[in-house]
């Protein structure tokens, strides 16, 4: 049985990408992997006073928001008409394109299935691509979605 890692947030293009792997590998272990981005977070932090406590709130949220679209993504799963694999979860803290190529090497990937925001142009190049990072850098075959 295969491993497909699918990168999973509250975007569109991640749900496009599971629908994908479910159509596509429908008898692998599809594994979907949050990341927490503290770095992103940051922005919004307060400077002085409650920043500890700000991260903490702010986690929290994100991992019961996880747990959230995990719960959904189960049951999709579960009413497609041709999926007989296992849904399995994770929850990392990095930046974004470094933890995901990390966990699919943890994990022995046989493929990753990830979506894309298809920037183009100056915000591509100011902005970077997640996907694309993950394309250079990973050690499995990576598909990428729009």
């Amino acid at each position: 049985m295969s491993t497909v890692l699918v990168p999973y947030d509250e975007s569109p293009m991640a749900e496009r990408a599971f629908e994908q792997a479910l159509d596509d590998h429908p008898d692998a272990t599809i594994q979907l992997l949050y990341v927490l981005d503290f770095a992103a977070a940051s922005y919004g932090a307060p400077i002085e006073g409650g920043a500890g406590r700000y991260f903490q709130t702010w986690e929290t949220t994100r991992r019961d928001g996880a747990e959230s679209r995990f719960e959904q993504a189960r049951e999709r799963a579960a009413d497609h008409p041709i999926f007989t694999g296992r849904i399995e979860t994770a929850v990392e803290n990095g930046p974004p394109a470094k933890t995901i190529v990390k966990h699919a090497a943890d994990i022995d990937a046989d493929a990753i299935v990830i979506g894309s925001h298809g920037r183009t142009g100056l915000s591509r190049v100011l902005l970077g691509s997640v996907a694309e990072s993950v394309v250079r850098r990973a050690h499995c075959p990576v598909v990428v979605g729009r």
